[in-house]
This record gives C-alpha cells, sequence and structure tokens, in this order.
C-alpha cells in the first residue's frame, strides 16, 4: 500500500482517519446525542472523539501486527493524551496564535509534493487511504498550532551559555558517537517535581518492575505504549533516528555504551525516571563538502551610479588587474565590501548555499585565477576570481556548527516533558468516564 513518507506526519497523520467507532447514546427524542468523556478547565473532551482516537490507535496497531493492550489500559492512556492536546489548544488560544490559511495550505501542498501529488489531488489520495480531507486539515493546523506554541514556551526559552558550547564541543571531541546515528525508544515514569520520597521510591519500583519484564522478554513497544507517560507512548515509545550529537543529555553517555536491543538502567531526571533501549545503531560517513575560495571587488549602486555606471567601473577595474595590478592591492582600495576589502576581497573557503545563487554560478564557471567579467547580484556589481576548488572534510566543523542547535535539542524533549506536565498540573481536569 503507499505510504505518505512526509516524517512530520509519522506521529499523528493516522489521526485523520474517518471515525469508526461511536459512543452516540440516544436521547428521549430518538436523536443520537454525544457524551462527555472529560472537562478540560472550559472545555470538554466527547466520548466520541475518545472512541474514535482509540479506533484508530487500534488500527494502527493491528496493522503493524503490534498486540493490542486491553481498553482498559489503552483508553485512559489516549484520553490523557487528548486531555493533554486540548490543555494546550486552549493555552494557545489564549495567547492568540494562530495558523492562516496561506500557511496551512503551503504545509499541505508540501506534503503532497513529499508524496509525489499536487495540492488539488491531495484530498484524492488521502481518500483512497481512508482519510477525510476536512479532518485532515484541522488535524494539521492544530498541530502546527501546538508546534508554534511549544516554540514559543519551550524552544524560545531554552538558553545556551558560553561554557555549556565549550563544554559540548570538548565532550564530543573526537568521539566516534559523534556522526553515529541511533534509533532508540524510550519509557518515562512520570514523577512530580515536588514529590516526597516515598513517590519517587514507589516510581522507582516501577521503573524496575517494567525494566525486569522487558529484560524478561515482554515487548518494549507494548510496555511503552500501556506503561509510558512519556509524549512518544502511543507510538510504542519509538524517538525516531538521533544523531549521537543530539542526544538528550540524559541519554548521551548512556546510549553509546548500549547493544542493539540492549536496555538502559534506569536513568533519573526532573520529570521522572527513564528506560532507554537501544534500537539500531548506524556510522555516521564523514561530511565531505566541495568547496571555493574566491575573492572579489563590489561596486554598489546609488542615485549618482546606476547599473550600467557601475558595470563599466567594474570593467575598467578589471582592465587593470588583467593588465598587471594586483588584485589585492585594487579590491583593498576599490570594493565596497567591507567584509572582505580589509583582506584583499579574499570571501576564504566556502561550501554550497554560502552565496547567492548569481555569485555562486558565476564562480562554478570560472577556471582556477580566472576573473569574471563584471556582474550583478542583489548586492552590487562584482568581479570575482577563482582561487581555488577543494574536498574538505567538514566533520568537526559541522559539528561545531551544529552544536548549538544539538545543545538546543539535547533539552527540547525534557524541558517538553516538563512543560506539558506543568500545564496539565495547572489545568482544571475532571474525568467523566
Amino acid at each position: 500500500m503507499f505510504r505518505l513518507r512526509y516524517l512530520f506526519l509519522a506521529a499523528w497523520l493516522w489521526q485523520a482517519a474517518p471515525a469508526t467507532a461511536q459512543t452516540l447514546d440516544l436521547s428521549s427524542s430518538g436523536e443520537f446525542v454525544d457524551g462527555i468523556a472529560a472537562v478540560v478547565n472550559d472545555g470538554v473532551v466527547l466520548k466520541s472523539e475518545l472512541a474514535v482516537e482509540t479506533q484508530r490507535i487500534v488500527d494502527r496497531l493491528k496493522e503493524q501486527g503490534t498486540q493490542i493492550p486491553p481498553l482498559s489500559t489503552l483508553a485512559p492512556q489516549v484520553l490523557e493524551r487528548l486531555v493533554i492536546k486540548r490543555i494546550q489548544l486552549q493555552r494557545a488560544e489564549r495567547l492568540g496564535l494562530q495558523i492562516p490559511d496561506e500557511s496551512l495550505n503551503l504545509a499541505l501542498a508540501d506534503i503532497a509534493r513529499r508524496n509525489g501529488t499536487t495540492l488539488a489531488d491531495l484530498p484524492v489520495l488521502l481518500a483512497g487511504q481512508g482519510f477525510d480531507y476536512p479532518s485532515f486539515r484541522t488535524d494539521l493546523r492544530e498541530q502546527l498550532i501546538v508546534d508554534q506554541l511549544r516554540q514559543r514556551d519551550v524552544i524560545g526559552r531554552i538558553n545556551v551559555t558560553p561554557r555549556e558550547l565549550e563544554e559540548h564541543v570538548e565532550r564530543r571531541a573526537g568521539r566516534a558517537m559523534q556522526n553515529n546515528e541511533y534509533r532508540l525508544s524510550h519509557i518515562l515514569v512520570a514523577v512530580p517535581t515536588d514529590a516526597a520520597a516515598p513517590v519517587v521510591a514507589a516510581a522507582e519500583r516501577e521503573a524496575g518492575e517494567i525494566l525486569a519484564r522487558a529484560r524478561a522478554g515482554e515487548s518494549f513497544y507494548d510496555l511503552a505504549i500501556t506503561a509510558s507517560d512519556g509524549q512518544n507512548a502511543l507510538e510504542g515509545g519509538d524517538l525516531g533516528w538521533r544523531r549521537g550529537a543530539e542526544l538528550p543529555t540524559l541519554f548521551a553517555d548512556v546510549v553509546p555504551g548500549l547493544k542493539e536491543g540492549q536496555i538502559s538502567e534506569p536513568v533519573r531526571s526532573a520529570s521522572g525516571i527513564h528506560l532507554v533501549r537501544l534500537d539500531e545503531q548506524r556510522g555516521g560517513e564523514p561530511i565531505m563538502e566541495n568547496q571555493i575560495r574566491a575573492r572579489h571587488i563590489l561596486i554598489t549602486t546609488n542615485e549618482v551610479l546606476d547599473d550600467e555606471a557601475a558595470r563599466q567601473k567594474l570593467a575598467e577595474i578589471r582592465q587593470q588587474i588583467v593588465a598587471g595590478d594586483d588584485f589585492a592591492a585594487v579590491a583593498t582600495v576599490m570594493s565596497e565590501d567591507p567584509g572582505s576589502a580589509v583582506d584583499g576581497g579574499d570571501l576564504g573557503w566556502n561550501g554550497p548555499g554560502t552565496f547567492v545563487p548569481e555569485f555562486q554560478a558565476v564562480c562554478d564557471a570560472l577556471e582556477i585565477d580566472e576573473i569574471s567579467e563584471p556582474f550583478g547580484t542583489p548586492f552590487g556589481w562584482h568581479v570575482v576570481q577563482l582561487l581555488g576548488r577543494r574536498v574538505q572534510d567538514m566533520t568537526e566543523e559541522v559539528a561545531r556548527r551544529e552544536a548549538i542547535m544539538a545543545i538546543r535539542n539535547s533539552k527540547l524533549e525534557e524541558e517538553t516533558e516538563l512543560w506539558a506536565r506543568r500545564l496539565r498540573d495547572e489545568a482544571f481536569v475532571e474525568y467523566k468516564l
């Protein structure tokens, strides 16, 4: 069967499936009426929502060949997920966070493109797989709103200090796991931040029991669905593939020492007690990059110097250099690029994507030491000389450039768990089942 391949859909695409279960009751007038599964602040989660969501998960687990947990175990997990989602959407509404139709359509068009179709044909593609397009749009809009909320409340507030960056680089320097990739599964036994010692001890016993069951042969996937308090519980705790540099700080020293299929000892954090299993591992290859080194002279246009005048001025400068003047000396005096003029126009070694397309295209067409004719870019008019080409191992440099992002990502999961739990703890929730 054809599968949607857009990674962003992995955790929630199945939520757009049409309803296959009902909990509607007959009213005295003979009409079907819905029931309330939970009151969430000033909103509700309906029984019909819970039934549909539960059935979708059951269908997905059946399709994956996974044993279906008892509904008495699965339904509370699903209801809690719906409650947390409702709390998040309520907060987003209070903050005025919205996803305009234009942004939603762009996301849908990207999904369509990644699946080899067009936005216009996406409803037909979805219908062929049993997905209702209006529900799909609604689910996607809500997911984008929650992502926007998380960006505001969590990602935007994760700070990276210079010391953290330094320690990150030092810790990862020279370690093979830096570019290795790990596929992980995770079980969280949540512990409130202000929990008393008996509560912590009970959570530790629960984590130990889960670990013993998993090591005795029970499916980690099934245990995550039935026992984990993590955000990925209903996906069997699947955290997906992570580069070594992007492992959550909590797991960075644990995962590299695991063998495939091995489960870690319990790991304590502010959000609770974690068990992590290494599902698969693959070695990272060196990051090789095609680079060029060039130098240029920039002349910008203004009210006095138009495009033609700038082009003509550069043509004369080029002719002087071809006749024997030193490029670097001329660039230092004449170039209006303050960043490179002090270095004789030298831009250093750069990889793909550094320059605007017009500049890159000219450089790509030059031979070593060749000087271009004048050409324009959004920054002005240039002549450029290609000084060299090389293939460079950028593994360490890329790791350094990505260090801040990796640190933020390593904090993200833990911070997201704490954020979601704080929202849940601060909300009024009354279960009606």
